[in-house]
Parts: structure tokens; sequence; C-alpha cells
């Protein structure tokens, strides 16, 4: 079956060969380009960041949307292999107009896709994304004659201003003093050289496993128990304090105590907001797919969280309007808004080392100390076509229920919270999925609200 193009408050993605090629490439950046052009001065020529990640589709990608971006008047300044919050991070850096990232961040290699980023880092909210996929499908592209056809340019600093700016969040002489030991498994991906980099300013010594950016990915890239096989042993074996997984594009991080014991995900913004609510008060954001903890971890410190719909854009334009002093999503990724506004796994790595330097204890330890819930997620194949159908039967059961004790919110799937835990069924934004996620302090109860939701929704 062709996978079909998915547009989304995410970006695009699709399957090279497939649903996405040059001609996708140079039309979505001749739309952006266009975006961009009609909002500036007319004798401005925008400057846009390109960063593309390690697959081998990359540098074909990047020479489309670099043509598409000049053909409309743009400058493309272009990276290489970058990590999304290093491209990020230059699009402010280099005072540019916007930014796009030819990534597909978790998906296999034979995906590809773009992620379109403002002047200040973070991704468009959904608006304003809508106004570039409206253009891309009215294929209203303001190209230009000969003489005004942009050039571009390129620039290799952005490893050493992304580590830079990460360093100046922690205590860095604090952290190389405790020489930890760590795995970091790449996984060929954009992450490999910058977090070398970084470990290596922070004095550890490094075990870097699946290390060359190659983009041939050594296993199913997201950073799930199930795809880490190898790193839990390496790390018993090494004895190392911890173990690292970053997926393609690093904005991701899943954590392994040093016992080998996959933390996961959720709690890579768990303990690096208990590190920041120890030094800073202040309001955070997750999405509403995020583990309880956060809330817990918040309420100890006198903090709230606000949460918003799935979606990095969602959580960063809530902690720009809050002042939030942390923020992410419970798929690993943590954004703190000093270094860039969005998924950064090289500030989650500086965070969760710098809480393992300053209380000196494991991080079994560390974990064992935050509330503990069970979370199952799950997923299943549905077009997008289907999808409404499926959060409609839900949402009609629920609303017809009259219970107090039963709170439905509806600003992303439905979300249905509970006495006992809490129950969510959603449309994937980069996927042709529905995901269904549940939460309770027993497991029993979190694998009977993904049943019962489940049969409800006749999955």
């Amino acid at each position: 079956m062709t996978m079909p193009l998915i547009i989304s408050i995410s970006g695009v993605r699709g399957v090279i060969g497939e649903s996405l090629g040059p001609r996708e490439a140079v039309e979505f950046a001749q739309a952006y380009g266009t975006f961009l052009r009609r909002s500036a001065a007319p004798e401005k020529t925008p400057q846009v960041v390109l960063g593309r990640d390690s697959r081998p589709s990359g540098a074909m990608m990047a020479g489309a949307v670099a043509a598409g971006l000049m053909a409309v008047g743009c400058e493309p300044v272009q990276l290489g292999i970058v990590t999304t919050p290093g491209a990020a991070l230059m699009v402010r850096h280099l005072g540019a107009d916007g930014g796009v990232v030819i990534t597909a961040s978790h998906n296999p290699t034979p995906w590809n896709g773009l992620k379109f980023l403002r002047r200040d880092g973070a991704a468009y909210p959904d608006h304003e994304a809508r106004q570039i996929h409206q253009l891309y499908a009215d294929k209203q592209f303001d190209a230009q004659r000969a003489g005004a056809v942009a050039q571009t340019s390129h620039n290799s600093k952005t490893h050493a201003v992304h580590v830079d700016t990460v360093l100046q969040i922690c205590d860095k002489m604090l952290i190389r003093a405790r020489r930890f030991r760590v795995v970091l498994d790449s996984i060929n991906g954009a992450g490999c050289v910058v977090t070398a980099q970084l470990l290596s300013e922070l004095g550890c010594e490094l075990i870097h496993l699946n290390e060359r950016p190659t983009g041939l990915f050594a296993h199913l890239p997201e950073p799930t128990a199930e795809n880490l096989a190898e790193l839990g042993p390496q790390v018993v074996r090494r004895r190392a304090a911890v173990g690292l997984a970053q997926d393609p594009d690093a904005d991701r991080l899943a954590l392994v105590d040093e016992k080998g014991t996959y933390i996961g995900e959720e709690y890579t913004l768990a303990l690096a907001a208990k590190y920041v609510f120890s030094r800073r008060q202040g309001p955070a954001a997750a999405n509403l797919s995020t583990s309880r903890m956060i809330d817990d971890l918040a309420a100890q410190s006198g903090c709230t969280v606000i949460r918003t719909p799935v979606g990095e854009a969602h959580v960063a334009n809530a902690m720009l309007e809050h002042h939030c002093v942390i923020g992410g999503e419970g798929n690993g990724g943590v954004i703190d808004l000093r270094v860039v506004p969005v998924r950064d796994s090289l500030v989650a790595i500086a965070l969760v080392l710098q809480l393992l330097a300053e209380t000196n204890q494991p991080l079994s330890a560390l974990v064992a100390q935050i509330p503990r819930y069970h979370m199952i997620k799950t997923k299943f194949n549905c077009p997008a076509d289907q999808a409404q159908a499926v959060l409609d039967r839900v949402r009609r059961h629920y609303a017809e229920r009259a219970d107090p004790l039963t709170r439905l919110d509806t600003r992303d799937g439905i979300r249905i919270d509970l006495p006992d835990g809490w129950v969510q069924v959603r449309a994937s934004n980069t996927e042709p999925i529905i995901r269904i996620i549940a939460e309770a302090r027993a497991p029993q109860t979190a694998e009977r609200l993904i049943r019962d939701l489940r049969a409800l929704a006749g999955l």
C-alpha cells in the first residue's frame, strides 16, 4: 500500500519515491518562500536556514528545497547535517527569517519530511501552517525572474553554537568533576557529532553506539524499549551511570538507568522538570498525552502545568505566552526557552546530568522519588478519512454520560480524566494511525482503560 503524503502542524512527511520526492520538496519550498516574501518588505530577500538529518535521501531533498527557495527570491543558508534543535537555534543566531529542517524524525529510513520554523526558531502555529499548506495546494508561488533569483550560502557553525548555548544552562565544572561514564545510542542520526562534542565538554567518558551519521539506522529509530535492546546491556557491561538514546533528528531522548533498566521517554521530561523546579519558580507546559508525573512535581514546588494539544508548536507557544521555566512532551522531548523553543535532546542530557551531579544519587534512586504511574501507549492503523468517525463514536458516548467525576477534553482527539486514571484517543499528526494512551497508578487499571476505549472506538 502506498503511504499518503501527511501534511499537519508538525510539517510534511512521506515515503521517498512514493508520496514525497524532489517535486513536492521544490513546491513546498516555493510555498514557504512565498509565505515569507509576502510578509517581508518588498526590497528584502528573506534568509532561510536549511538543515537536514542524516537520511540518504536528505541531500536530494536539500537540493530541491534550496532550488525552490531561490526560485521565489529567498536565500537558503545551508547547514548540512544538523539536529532539528540546532537548526532552530541557528535561525535565531543568524537573525534569519525562517527555517526548513529536512527530517522525518522517528520514522524509518524510507521516510523523509519537511519542518518549517519561524524567525524565533519555533514551529508555526496552526493558522500559519495552514497558510503555507494552502499556498502549496493552490500552487500560488511568487516565482522570480532571472535577475531576482536568490543565491545560496553555507554555514558550518551549528554544532559549536548549539553546544555553547546548552553549556550556559548547566554547571559545566560540577558535571565535569563527576566524570560520568555514559553510553549513547545516536542511531546513526543527526545527533552523532554534536552530542559527542557536548559530552566531551562535560567531561564524560563516552561509549558511543551507532555513532556515524549515515542515516542507515541500526534499529527502528523510535527510542522505545523494544528498539533499544543493545543499550541496557552495554550500560551494565561498561558500568555506566546512564544510557542515552536519541531519535534521528535528536530532538527526543530516552533514558536507561545504571542497572540497565529502560526508564523510558516519559521520565526524560519529568527528571528535567525535577531539576528545573528545584532552581526556578514558574509554570511548565506539557501536552495532553504526557504523564501526570510533571503535575505532581510541579505541585510539590508550588508550580502549575499548562496542558496543550499534542504538537511541539502548541507546547512552545504556551511556554512563550506564559513564560514557562520548562516544558515538553512525554515522547522524550524537553524544551528550555533559554536555549531554543523546540524539543532538544542536548538540553535534556545537560539537565539530567546536572541533576545526577547535584544530588550525587544514581538515576534509579532519582526515578524512585517521582510518583509512579503505569502508562500504556498503543496505536492502530487508521486512514485519516476514517479517524474522525472513531473519535465521534467516543465523543458521543461520553457526552451522553452525566458523570461529575469524569472530565472530557476535546482539544486534541478526546482525553477522558477519571478518578483512577486517564485515557486519550487521537489521530496522529505524522502517521495514518490512531493512538490510544492510558495512565493509572495500577497497571490493571490502565489495561482496562485501553480495553474499554478500544471496544468503544471499534478498534
